[in-house]
């Protein structure tokens, strides 16, 4: 049988259980290899150059708007690459902010990563608008039925997230689709920890937006995605000026500008080239593994690591079964910070991640003060389980 972790060479060449991978995944060969390739044979700039190199290039870096847009079911020209998640949550603020006025509302939840939170009461106070926060369950999960009663007629955009990268919750969109698109408004998810691990599908969702970072599903850093309606990225404004992302630019004493087409408009300067061709290796290798497989994969691993945090006398974070969560599991010692935990694992090759996990807000809302949290990947197995609630035996 074929070893899943044989793909990844750091975990032939470390002796670590690697399980922080709501921060970051590790990386197959087959992704290392195409960036390696891409610059040992086909770097050059894109959409500039007329010489073969430049067109293969090119043609590299539109195929993997098209792979990825695909993966999502969405389209390459309303598939804009950014730097990750943070920067494309950031921007699809900046794009809808003119959708705001005075006395209108952004509706947000406390258990948001900072980036699909921030941005919301920035653009509001530019536009002299009010942020509501939905609370969460007992649990910390996202209350659906809160969110769907904050939403009103002033509401212009919720803001939501598809999966915590705390509680490891997946948020049923369904209802909160319905309910802000009754009232008009537009629904931004952040997808930063479910598009790795569950099949998305913006057509059946019915988004009008989401936002993901490759390095979170095997692809490199520095690369992601914004997938956003074509008619919301036509009516908004870019964020950044330069290079590419225009047509024309005329003075002659008044400045005249037409932008480039979609998703160009949106892309300044040169791009992260061989990031978009690594991310686009990344998404073939899911599709291979299946990523319907991969959710019930990190379940059965969310069930042992549980049964025996209890087993323990551990309190972890989230609901008590796994059908509504993934492979993220965070928890507290008692009687030892977060960091004092993870620092001791640390020292058996244990990488897990320790603090608020940018979720500070949602940390104070349950009045915990700070995590650990562990969070399973497809080239993990119960060995790394054991490991880890052998570990932590040890510190008790």
């Amino acid at each position: 049988m074929h070893s899943v972790k044989s793909d990844f060479p750091i975990l032939q060449n470390r002796n670590i259980v690697y399980l922080d991978n709501a921060a970051t995944t590790q990386k197959p060969r087959s992704v290392i290899d195409a960036i390696k390739e891409f610059y040992e044979y086909h770097n050059a700039n894109i959409h500039r150059g007329l010489y073969p190199l430049a067109r293969e290039a090119t043609e590299m870096y539109e195929k993997a708007h098209e792979t990825v847009a695909e993966f999502i079911g969405g389209r390459a020209e309303e598939t804009v690459f950014v730097k990750n998640a943070s920067e494309g949550l950031n921007l699809a603020a900046w794009i809808l902010k003119n959708r705001l006025g005075r006395g209108d509302n952004v509706v947000v939840t406390v258990s948001e990563h900072h980036s699909n939170f921030l941005p919301w009461f920035k653009v509001a106070k530019m536009q002299g608008a009010a942020v509501k926060v939905a609370g969460t369950r007992a649990d910390g999960s996202i209350d659906e039925e809160q969110v769907v009663e904050m939403i009103d007629r002033k509401t212009k955009i919720v803001a939501v997230q598809h999966a915590s990268n705390v509680t490891g919750y997946i948020t049923d969109l369904e209802e909160i689709v319905k309910a802000a698109h009754d009232s008009g408004a537009v629904v931004v998810a952040d997808g930063a920890q479910s598009v790795p691990h569950v099949p998305v599908n913006v057509k059946k969702t019915g988004i009008d937006a989401i936002a993901f970072s490759a390095h979170k599903m095997l692809g490199p850093t520095g690369i992601g995605a914004l997938w956003m309606k074509g008619e919301l990225l036509e009516e908004g404004e870019p964020l950044l000026e330069g290079g590419d992302m225009i047509k024309e630019v005329h003075y002659d004493g008044e400045l005249r500008v037409v932008y480039n087409e979609i998703p160009w408009k949106y892309e300044a300067g040169t791009p992260n080239i061989a990031g978009g061709v690594g991310f686009a290796a990344a998404v073939e290798y899911l599709k291979s593994y299946g990523v319907e497989n991969v959710l019930p994969h990190e379940q059965k691993l969310a069930r042992t690591l549980m049964d025996g945090l209890e087993e323990l006398g551990i309190t972890w974070v989230g609901p008590k079964t796994v059908e509504k969560r993934g492979g993220v599991v965070t928890f507290t010692v008692r009687g030892m910070s977060s960091h004092a935990v993870a620092l001791y694992l640390g020292t058996k090759n244990i990488c897990v991640r320790a603090g608020y996990h940018c979720a500070q807000p949602l940390h104070e809302s349950l009045g915990l003060k700070d995590t650990v949290r562990a969070s399973v990947y497809i080239y993990n197995d119960k060995n790394d389980v054991d490991r880890l609630l052998a570990a932590l035996e040890e510190i008790l």
